[in-house]
C-alpha cells in the first residue's frame, strides 16, 4: 500500500501547476479562487488539479463558515522523504566506496596510449 500511495504522490507532483500549488500551500491555506488567481485556467481546471492532490493525500479541504480553504497535508512528505533518503544513503555509500578505491590507487599510474590520444580506454 505504501508504494501505491508513493506512486500517487509522485504522479500528482509530476505536473508543474500542481507543484506550484503545493509550494503556495506550504506558505498557508488558500481557497480555490486564491489558488486559481495566477493561472489562466478555469476554476474547474484548478479544482481538477486539487482533486488529484487530494486523492494523493497531499491536500485536504475544510469548511470555515463560507470559506472552504485547501490545506497542505505535510505528513505525506514524510513518506516521500523516507523513500528518497533510503536511496540517497545508498548512493552516498557507493560514492564512499569509490572514494576508498580511488584513494588506494597509486598516484603515479601512467596513462595508456589510448588515453593520451583522447579516446576512451
Amino acid at each position: 500500500m505504501a508504494a501505491d500511495a508513493l506512486s500517487r504522490v509522485f504522479s500528482a507532483l509530476a505536473d508543474p501547476t500542481r507543484r506550484d500549488m503545493v509550494a503556495r500551500l506550504a506558505v498557508g491555506d488558500a481557497t480555490v479562487n486564491e489558488l486559481a488567481a495566477p493561472y489562466e485556467v478555469s476554476l474547474q481546471a484548478v479544482s481538477k488539479h486539487l482533486k488529484v492532490l487530494e486523492d494523493a493525500g497531499l491536500v485536504s479541504r475544510s469548511r470555515e463558515a463560507q470559506r472552504r480553504p485547501v490545506h497542505l497535508e505535510a505528513q505525506v512528505f514524510d513518506l516521500m522523504t523516507k523513500w528518497i533518503e533510503r536511496y540517497r544513503r545508498q548512493a552516498e555509500e557507493r560514492y564512499r566506496r569509490l572514494d576508498d578505491v580511488l584513494a588506494a590507487m597509486p598516484d603515479d599510474v601512467a596513462p595508456t596510449a589510448a588515453q593520451e590520444e583522447g579516446t576512451p580506454s
